[in-house]
């Protein structure tokens, strides 16, 4: 093969080269599934106040326990990751999701939403996804296969909630849970077709020396990392679920024009992740999360000093960064694992950055009761001192 052909079918093959069979069918069914959860995820709220009658306290406390129950399955994952086939814990973490969709269409109101909002919130696949594509991905382009992956998820999101709120609309939200009902057991089908993996082996001795998550949260490296991302989490969500309100209350912008910024922001996260992922492999991983970091600020900058539509355009898809976090957060902590405990190694970071996010939101409340600003100001700087803490680090 000549050189120039060799160039044109790398070219051809970016980014989804960097994926091999296993890989790519995670890809589809990432896609698949986040299409099915943004048809109602971004609806869900108002679905509960208006149709449900549920109280904001009553909202809050649906959303609480599935966070508490996202938190608390993180943990449970990566030691079944370990122990297990890592296939059939992502297949298990979608089948859980299964019946979510169906209990909410069956719930006449919001305490028959509950058992839903749990089964919602397991994520079995957040360290178990971790270990196996730290496992099956070229290390040398594991950066860019992280974001890669990630996108797949922002892609479903980019035109699913405009799609199931149309739908809500026309034929009923039964109707659109239904559909999400479906696609959740298609995004578990495909990974059907994955080849099994399992935890290497080792002498005995060697996983005596982490005998428990507490231990090896003890570890300094991954001590200093859990808080490092913590941080990172609870300033993104501290701002984060007050974007729409802000643009309602400070720049009057209705449902429409919120959808689309937010569409924006999506189709930025699967772009700009790619391009991190690159960066990331090339120059380092910090130094693709401090643009990461360095973007959401600027974003946020933009956002405070226009409520023009066209330059609220540009912020919101450079806001798209931020939500690479968790897969940039993946390709740092996963390599560092030893291999045995690779998913409880990268379950002990992701769930104290959840129990942080569940925390953010109530502060930010707090923040933007004393004036709409306050949660961005603040953002604004605390992105900026990451992105540089961020560059000095040796990830």
């Amino acid at each position: 093969m000549s050189t120039s052909t060799h160039k044109k079918n790398v070219k051809f093959s970016f980014p989804f080269g960097v994926l091999n069979r296993d890989l790519r069918l995670i890809f589809a069914s990432n896609f698949v599934g986040a299409f099915g959860d943004g048809l109602y995820a971004y609806i869900l709220p108002y679905y509960m106040a208006e149709t449900l009658r549920a109280s904001p306290v009553e909202v809050g406390i649906l959303y609480a326990a599935a966070s508490l129950a996202t938190t608390i399955t993180l943990l449970v994952a990566g030691v079944l990751a370990d122990k297990y086939d890592r296939k059939k814990i992502m297949i298990a973490g979608w089948a859980a999701w299964v019946p979510a969709p169906l209990i909410f269409a069956l719930a006449n109101n919001w305490v028959q939403m509950l058992p839903g909002m749990v089964l919602w919130g397991f994520w079995l696949g957040g360290p178990t996804t971790t270990a196996y594509v730290v496992s099956a991905a070229d290390r040398n382009r594991l950066t860019l296969t992280f974001t890669v992956i990630s996108s797949s998820w922002s892609l479903g999101y980019i035109f699913s909630p405009a799609l199931g709120g149309y739908m809500a609309g026309k034929v009923g939200m039964r109707t659109v849970f239904h559909l999400a009902f479906v696609l959740y057991a298609l995004a578990g089908l495909i990974l059907a077709f994955m080849s099994s993996q399992h935890a290497q082996t080792t002498p005995q001795k060697t996983l005596e020396k982490h005998p428990s998550s507490l231990q090896l949260l003890r570890t300094r490296k991954l001590f200093v990392i859990s808080v490092f991302f913590a941080v990172v989490m609870f300033v993104l969500m501290m701002f984060r679920p007050f974007i729409p309100k802000f643009l309602a209350d400070a720049y009057r912008y209705g449902d429409f024009e919120i959808g689309v910024l937010g569409s924006v922001a999506f189709a930025g996260s699967a772009v700009l992740g790619i391009l991190l992922g690159r960066l990331g492999d090339k120059w380092g991983k910090g130094y693709a999360f401090a643009v990461s970091m360095a973007s959401c600020s600027v974003s946020l900058t933009i956002m405070l000093l226009t409520g023009n539509l066209y330059p609220l355009t540009i912020a919101f898809f450079l806001t798209g960064a931020s939500y690479t976090t968790w897969s940039l957060m993946s390709a740092i902590i996963g390599p560092m694992a030893p291999e045995p405990i690779r998913a409880r190694w990268a379950s002990i970071p992701q769930t104290v950055s959840m129990f942080a996010s569940i925390l953010a939101p109530y502060v930010g409340g707090l923040l933007y009761s004393f004036s709409p600003s306050f949660p961005f100001a603040i953002a604004i700087l605390a992105t900026a001192a990451l992105a540089f803490i961020a560059l000095f680090q040796k990830f």
